[in-house]
């Protein structure tokens, strides 16, 4: 005797060996005995044997079509024998009973399973709806295969096309598009971002890397809504000093200024001028809510994003020749250079210029410094100023300015819509010249002596610090121990960090002597220190993806195949004259920091963006300096 019985969701045949009432022992066509239960037996048979059954029975299942079934078949309940017998006419063989089970088991569209060995045959409205969900899917398997095979010729099939930002940077596995492309780029061996470059999705992978960073940080745009610039205030003191900034070429933000008078008989005051939005922009307002959304200016290669729509900043940035709302504090310095008292002020500041790097340092500079300058604007307090910022780092006993530091500075030529026919150029200047220093160390002053206020009036702050070697952001005022403060709070940057901007809140109530906008221990506080460390540090990547991405496109505009580089250690090296850093397996494993190395270029990927070197030679000479930069970095 032969069984036909169902097992985890199959069917199966096998021999009898034994047989009571509740289970079988059954012997497989393999040879392999298991037991049963006897309620899983569908069906016993004699002929023909237990593997013989279902390989007769499949071939003559095949021909049997669901559809036809369907019709055939009255509305209810119905066993499978009971239907083989209508259906052939006769008392069916065992092959035949297998091959309607079989045919009605393969059909859940067209029949529903309802027990052992019996079913049900789908409602007219299920069944309609369920055979267009097949055709849907048949269809979508076949222009899932066309795009595939598109792909695979590096052709771009429109549908795929119009998904480029999501399969980039959020794909949706669950469509059929995205199903197809990630079968294009495994059988291709492709990354997705290579792919759609050869495709043609992608003109030019800076717009690859600029695009991803929009999705994860500006998905609405980097638009501004139509906002009113608030006004200037009307109700300020004018302060009696000719206020002067010192910045980079291509700095919009001026949120700096300077200013000496002399005291007879006493020495000077140094005025420290900040812009002042903080007057206008109230806490709560539409302005502070983009800006709360924003956190900080972001700074690329030849593009920024501001934290503040331009109408804006252009009123409260610290343009020369024109008055302009700021929060002073006024430096009572004696002849020794000593502070003997501090004040700050709101007021309408003169900026009298906005200096430039380029114009001043040429004759300002750690080589003419210490002898007689040019009759230059300014060139009293500026030297004035040189000797206040020595007396101060002194003071601290810590080295301002990230001395011997490099900064390099991207000079993007032509339309960013059209990258790759822009051209670049990357010019160094060393860090810690006397304008480096005068600008950081005043600007010191004011963060320490601010926060120091805040403080001592137990107002909340945002406040710096560095214990054990580490900075963070917090509201308490620690020590920073690599300025050698006892309190350091950003304050002087409110035009492009809101930090700065919260501080400035903070401290103009201090000066008014109203309630501040953030309490002691306030939530809002805390989540938006917590918001800006995240963001800050998500732009800063940002910047040093994109400056890595214009230092690759500089070596591919100099058409160079041998590159000199800096070891730092281990194998990560720097290129020279730029801020490349990359790591070379091949190269030495007893080199020194410091030592300098030749390299061979082997493969520029600006999609990663990568470049691969190969060591090629030691050369003679030794750097130093560059190895401090890193260290200090």
């Amino acid at each position: 005797m032969n069984v036909l019985f169902e097992e985890d969701g199959g069917f199966k045949a096998g021999s009898v060996m034994a047989d009571n009432d509740s289970s079988l022992q059954v012997e497989m066509p393999t040879g392999k005995r298991s037991k049963i239960k006897a309620a899983t037996v569908l069906l016993r048979f004699e002929k023909p044997s237990a593997g013989g059954l279902l390989e007769q029975a499949a071939p003559l299942a095949e021909e049997i079509e669901p559809d036809f079934l369907w019709e055939c078949v009255n509305d209810g309940e119905f066993s499978f024998l009971d239907f083989a017998r209508d259906y052939y006419g006769h008392q069916p063989a065992p092959v035949e009973a297998a091959a309607v089970l079989l045919a009605l088991h393969a059909a859940p569209v067209y029949f529903h399973r309802k027990g052992k060995g019996r079913f049900r045959k789908a409602p007219a409205d299920i069944l309609s709806a369920a055979l267009a969900s097949l055709e849907k899917k048949r269809q979508q398997a076949l222009a899932m295969e066309g795009w595939i095979v598109e792909l695979k010729a590096f052709r771009l099939p429109p549908e795929i096309g119009a998904l480029t930002d999501a399969l980039l940077y959020a794909p949706d596995r669950n469509k059929a598009e995205t199903k197809a492309f990630e079968t294009a780029c495994a059988e291709t061996g492709l990354s997705a971002a290579q792919l759609l470059f050869k495709c043609g999705a992608i003109k030019s992978a800076y717009f690859l890397h600029y695009r991803r960073f929009l999705h994860e940080q500006f998905p609405k745009g980097t638009g501004f809504p139509s906002l009113e610039a608030p006004g200037l205030p009307r109700d300020l003191p004018r302060a009696d000093v000719r206020a002067f900034s010192i910045d980079d070429a291509n700095t919009t933000e001026i949120d700096d200024a300077l200013s000496v008078v002399k005291l007879p008989g006493i020495g000077s005051r140094i005025g420290i001028h900040i812009a002042a939005p903080g007057l206008a922009i109230e806490h709560g307002s539409p302005l502070d809510g983009v800006a709360r959304a924003r956190l900080s200016t972001v700074y690329v290669p030849g593009n920024k994003i501001t934290m503040l729509p331009d109408s804006v900043v252009q009123n409260y940035t610290l343009a020369g020749g024109v008055d302009c709302p700021a929060v002073s504090l006024y430096l009572t310095v004696n002849e020794e250079l000593e502070v003997l008292n501090h004040e700050s002020r709101l007021e309408m500041v003169h900026i009298a210029a906005n200096l430039r790097h380029h114009e001043i340092e040429p004759w300002f500079n750690a080589e003419t410094i210490n002898g007689p300058l040019p009759d230059q604007p300014f060139k009293d307090e500026l030297v004035h100023l040189w000797h206040f910022a020595n007396a101060c780092e002194g003071r601290r006993g810590k080295p301002s300015a990230m001395q011997g530091n490099n900064d390099y500075n991207f000079a993007i030529e032509g339309d960013l819509a059209d990258p790759d026919n822009c051209k670049v150029e990357i010019s160094e200047r060393k860090r810690g010249s006397p304008l480096d220093k005068l600008v950081a160390e005043l600007m010191i002053v004011a963060n320490s002596t601010w926060g120091g206020l805040l403080a001592e009036k137990n107002i909340a702050c945002l406040y710096r610090a560095q214990t054990q070697g580490k900075v963070r952001m917090t509201t308490s005022p620690l020590p920073h121990e690599g300025l050698g403060v006892p309190q350091y709070a950003w304050m002087t940057s409110p035009l492009r960090r809101y930090c700065d901007m919260v501080n400035q809140w903070q401290l103009i109530a201090c000066l008014k002597g109203e309630t501040p906008a953030f309490a002691q221990k306030s939530a809002e506080l805390f989540g938006a220190m917590r918001d800006f460390e995240i963001t800050y540090a998500a732009y800063a990547d940002f910047q040093r993806l994109m400056e890595r991405y214009w230092c690759l496109r500089w070596l591919q505009h100099r058409g160079v195949n041998e590159v000199d580089a800096t070891v730092r250690r281990e194998q990560l090296v720097k290129i020279d004259h730029s801020p490349l850093m990359l790591r070379v397996p091949s190269l030495p494993a007893d080199l020194l920091p410091g030592q300098r190395v030749r390299l061979s270029i082997e493969n520029i990927d600006l999609l990663a963006p990568e470049l691969t070197c190969r060591f090629l030679s030691l050369l003679d000479v030794v750097s130093t300096d560059e190895v401090v930069e890193e260290e200090a970095q």
